[in-house]
């Protein structure tokens, strides 16, 4: 049982505490989100679900390490795509930030891309 414990905690709890980071990122209201350069937003779309889709591979591959890639790649783009979604729908009641089917988008080809650098 300890075992099965620890590999919980080693591959299934980061994307736990991942997918709540951006939760928390995505409360934040519009006029507090810092303008650092152009095209931000699309860069940290990109990066926050290349994460996403990178930990949610590493943990599947060790649960479930006869599963093929074709299958994994199809699971991990689901899963992140539908967290997106989510994740797009609560923006909607976040002051100054508004759901959009580009940033969905955009979330998409950070999935693939995570799911292309774990391979």
């Amino acid at each position: 049982m300890a075992a099965r414990i620890k590999k919980f905690i080693k591959y299934w709890l980061p994307v736990i505490i991942y997918a709540p980071l951006i939760f928390y990122l995505s409360s934040i209201p519009g006029k507090d989100v810092p303008q650092l350069f152009i095209g931000q937003d699309i860069l940290f779309h990109i990066i926050e679900y290349a994460i996403l889709a990178l930990l949610i591979n590493r943990a599947l591959k060790n649960y479930n390490p006869k599963l093929i890639y074709a299958r994994r790649f199809l699971w991990v783009f689901f899963v992140s795509v539908i967290y997106a979604a989510s994740d797009e729908y609560h923006q909607m009641f976040v002051p100054g930030r508004c759901a959009s089917g580009f940033d969905l988008c955009i979330d998409g080809i950070g999935s693939l891309i995570g799911s292309l650098l774990y391979r």
